[in-house]
């Protein structure tokens, strides 16, 4: 990636310490590090789920794949979960949690706890 500012469209594999990173960068550009308390951020996180939650509020139920949706409903979608993401990627890092090391122990526990 050439330029930091540049997304393309290619990538097929992030990693989330790839996207914390990114995230910390951005922040730190802007100074916004100031107002990234763990508060702040749960409270941006639950803001960002209502607007995910507004996307499926009158639908129904909604089949896989999304067969029915234009593209910018789609989009749309895609920038909302993108919004829920990366809030809580933040939200683990100023906390001091490896989200990816948290996430794989409780599938494990999950497992446990719901056996095949």
């Amino acid at each position: 990636m050439e330029n930091s500012h540049e997304c393309p469209k290619m990538v097929k594999d992030v990693s989330l310490q790839e996207l914390r990173d990114r995230l910390a960068k951005f922040a730190s550009d802007r100074g916004w590090e100031q107002y990234h308390s763990p508060r702040n951020l749960l409270l941006a996180l639950v803001g960002e789920v209502g607007e995910l939650s507004e996307i499926f509020q009158w639908k129904g139920e909604v089949a896989r794949g999304l067969p029915n949706w234009s593209r910018d409903d789609k989009e749309h979608l895609e920038e909302e979960l993108s919004d829920v993401l990366l809030y809580l990627i933040q939200l683990a890092d100023v906390c001091g949690l490896d989200l990816g090391e948290a996430a794989l122990t409780k599938i494990l526990k999950n497992a446990q706890k719901y056996p095949i």
